[in-house]
């Protein structure tokens, strides 16, 4: 059961809020979603999944990255889950790249993250069948991120490549099994098994992989987080290695802000309709 907590017009078209029981996290979850102008049962658009970074919500890319206008006039829905479960039932950390805001979009196996952290499963299975049933989209469908949310769009990418028409990311963490934030947030969420690392690790997926979706990343030279906590170069050279269909930009003097993806998300945009309009 939907419930809205907000719905404010914007470019004709709406954004609204919801809250609802999630199974895949035993618990509540809220989501964003733009909705274009003419949407509707009789015309019927595609979505653009948006996954958020660490100590995000779902508020972060609708306020912030600017894509809506242009999203208004291409008719593309856009759908931004939070970053991870909440509540004082769900475990969390004093610090912020772990637990809630930081669910880093897998499927935790360790306590006390398991019973909450699922948020893979919601991400691909729960959240796009409840979009499909609830709102007037079609069942065509692209993936985006920022940081945290950069990797789970590359590995969710990686990790279903008939369920996405495409996948773009902002600044992701590439390598996670590699740099602090993942090896910390793989630590408690998966433990020491590194085969199970493996399956949320973008570099890693990729060569093991033989099925690609086309995949548009941007990454700015002045990020304070690159290179050593998102492994653009090592990702690079393993999509070289492997025929990874992958425009990699590295845009100079740019940092890790959403100043730097307001500045590119309409090409972002535009490469998804390409892809989702085939």
């Amino acid at each position: 059961m939907l419930k809205n907590i907000s719905s404010t017009k914007v470019f004709d078209g709406w954004h609204k809020q919801y809250k609802h029981q999630s199974s895949s996290v035993s618990g509540e979850m809220q989501f964003a979603v733009f909705l274009p102008p003419g949407v509707s049962e009789n015309n019927k658009m595609p979505v653009l999944y948006w996954l958020s970074g660490l100590t995000c919500t779902d508020e972060n890319f609708m306020q912030k990255a600017g894509a809506l206008k242009l999203a208004a006039e291409l008719g593309v829905v856009i759908v931004a889950p939070d970053t991870s479960p909440r509540g004082e039932a769900v475990a969390n950390d004093d610090s912020y790249d772990l637990g809630q805001g930081a669910g880093f979009y897998l499927n935790a196996v360790k306590q006390p993250w398991a019973k909450h952290y699922q948020m893979y499963d919601y991400v691909v299975k729960e959240l796009p069948k409840l979009i499909e049933s609830e709102f007037p989209v079609t069942n065509k469908k692209s993936i985006s991120g920022h940081s945290m949310g950069g990797h789970g769009a590359l590995t969710i990418a990686l990790k279903n490549p008939t369920e996405y028409a495409s996948a773009s990311a902002f600044s992701p963490i590439c390598n996670p099994s590699d740099c602090p934030w993942g090896i910390k947030a793989f630590s408690a969420y998966l433990g020491e098994e590194k085969s199970l690392w493996a399956q949320y690790d973008t570099v890693e997926l990729i060569k093991s992989s033989s099925d690609f979706v086309p995949t548009l990343i941007d990454q700015g030279l002045d990020d304070n987080f690159y290179p050593e906590q998102l492994k653009t170069l090592e990702f690079k050279k393993v999509a070289d290695e492997n025929d990874y269909d992958v425009e990699v930009n590295l845009r100079e003097g740019y940092d890790h802000s959403y100043y730097f993806i307001a500045s590119f998300i309409d090409e972002h945009l535009q490469f998804h309709l390409k892809h989702l309009l085939m």
